[in-house]
């Protein structure tokens, strides 16, 4: 895999780790906190939401 493979996928297992990883710390945080809410306040609707949203945004700041 490429180096910007392996975080996207990271990303689409725990939302945040892919940032952690490319060494986008704030980025991180932010999904780290904000997924798990989106998760429990829609029932996991827009948990997958947000799943897709950070492997597509960390693939776009790891492929500049």
């Amino acid at each position: 895999m490429s180096n910007i493979t392996i975080p996207t996928a990271l990303s689409f297992v725990a939302p945040g780790l892919g940032h952690l990883i490319n060494g986008h710390w704030l980025w991180a945080i932010f999904w780290f906190i904000i997924t798990p809410g989106f998760w429990i306040g829609t029932g996991g609707l827009a948990g997958w939401l947000c799943h897709f949203i950070c492997a597509w945004q960390t693939h776009k700041q790891g492929s500049k």
